[in-house]
């Protein structure tokens, strides 16, 4: 009798001690101290010449161009003590967007920036800490990426980080529609084209910011430096002079749809510093200057919504919605007031390519009235200006094939194409047709 019952105790023990081993999360993986990957982009671009009534000094050019970008990132990355991280991102910047990526509200490369020297330079993209502080004992693994180490990390934790990033890093991500090194090229499809983002003229900013993560539900907050001007490549670090603040609350919960997971996310933003008003300057005698009507305690405030949703196993749909008071001055990302976009993507398993990836998107763009004004009157913003405006909208169409010829090399060959209705919002310039090929690789 006595051996029955621990003959019965000990069967009931074999699965439990299975099941605790499980839930240890296989503790035989390694966690990384340190970790090196690399990436470099290079995007050739041409356009023939459009029907273009007049031009300014910030259109996109009418006549036939061709144009190139390269960028090379090193990401490097260490455990300090637990729970803390530390990147570093050099790279290296060449090249230009087609008429130096102006005249487009929704620029066609999302490589290149509004740097008027298109000579190769380098400089600190990143160098951040990372500071997690778990408050659960379940875990999940995470694998070894471009800045961040493999390793588990709690599924309910505060994550703090401090130093020099891009707020898109964090902020207004998507499954499908992110990266302009292997997605949409278009910066209105890597990023809500309404958040007037805080970020130097290459996009990178310093930020103090906060994620709480539980289990699938996280909330964001930011406070990051503006540039000192706008599209200014220096930052100004006295926030009681200037500051942008970025809440954005993300709905992570992998809701099913007809058992298909999805996610949709919110970022709302608020940014103050020395901006022009549009109102103030087309007041004034003949060409209005927004530069001459800047002033402190200006603000900026918007508002974004963007979802992914899985289809099938190899075809997910996406979109975003975007909105900003258009009152002041774009000071930091693109000029763009509202946005609407909505795409598709699908993975290459359907015809056997699991490594190939394709899309398509639209894309429509609107400015305030106000913005609309000012540049129907011939000013100009650090985007736009052909010097006169019939407005409408402007509308983008994007198609881009992914394709990794082997299977044992990391190296990706991309065809895009995409054709632009009124650029820069005007009824008397285009359409515009652009064609794009990209050599990317990264390890």
């Amino acid at each position: 009798m006595v051996l029955q019952d621990l003959r019965k105790k000990f069967i009931f023990f074999i699965p439990a001690f299975t099941i605790g081993s499980l839930a240890a999360q296989d503790s035989f993986k390694k966690e990384d101290r340190f970790n090196f990957h690399f990436q470099t982009t290079y995007v050739y671009q041409y356009k023939p010449s459009f029907h273009s009534a007049y031009e300014g000094n910030n259109s996109l050019a009418g006549k036939e161009e061709k144009q190139n970008s390269i960028t090379a990132t090193l990401y490097l990355g260490a455990k300090l003590w637990r729970g803390a991280e530390l990147y570093i991102n050099p790279e290296i910047a060449g090249g230009s967007g087609l008429s130096g990526a102006l005249g487009m509200a929704g620029s066609s490369n999302g490589e290149t920036f509004r740097v008027g020297n298109p000579s190769p330079t380098l400089y600190s993209a990143r160098y951040f800490i990372k500071q997690a502080f778990g408050f659960a004992n379940e875990k999940e693994w995470r694998d070894d990426e471009a800045n961040q180490l493999a390793g588990y990390t709690a599924k309910k934790c505060l994550t703090l980080y401090f130093g020099k990033f891009s707020l898109g890093d964090l902020f207004d991500n998507n499954e499908y529609s992110n990266s302009p090194r292997t997605q949409f090229m278009n910066w209105a499809l890597m990023n809500n084209g309404a958040w007037d983002y805080a970020a130097n003229v290459r996009g990178y900013t310093y930020s103090f910011s906060t994620e709480l993560r539980l289990n699938n539900l996280s909330y964001k907050l930011a406070l990051a430096a503006l540039p000192k001007e706008a599209n200014g490549e220096k930052l100004n670090t006295r926030f009681k002079d200037s500051f942008a603040l970025a809440i954005n609350a993300e709905i992570d919960k992998a809701y099913l749809i007809n058992g298909k997971k999805g996610n949709t996310r919110l970022v709302v933003y608020h940014n103050n510093t020395n901006m022009g008003n549009y109102k103030e300057a087309i007041k004034m005698p003949g060409i209005p200057d927004i530069i001459a009507t800047r002033k402190k305690g200006r603000t900026k405030s918007g508002a974004g919504i963007n979802f992914d949703q899985e289809l099938t196993k190899t075809t997910g749909l996406f979109g975003r919605l975007g909105w900003n008071d258009g009152k002041n001055e774009t000071w930091a990302f693109t000029e763009i007031d509202r946005t609407v976009s909505l795409g598709v993507s699908c993975k290459g398993n359907g015809w056997k390519r699991e490594d190939d990836n394709m899309g398509g998107a639209i894309i429509v763009n609107g400015l305030s009235k106000d913005h609309r004004n000012y540049l129907a009157k011939g000013g100009s913003g650090f985007i736009l200006g052909d010097g006169a405006l019939n407005y409408s909208t402007e509308a983008i169409a994007e198609l881009y094939y992914n394709l990794k010829p082997s299977t044992k090399i990391p190296m990706w060959f991309t065809g895009d194409y995409q054709f632009v209705l009124h650029p820069g919002y005007n009824k008397d310039r285009g359409p515009v047709n652009i064609f794009s090929i990209r050599v990317h690789t990264e390890f």
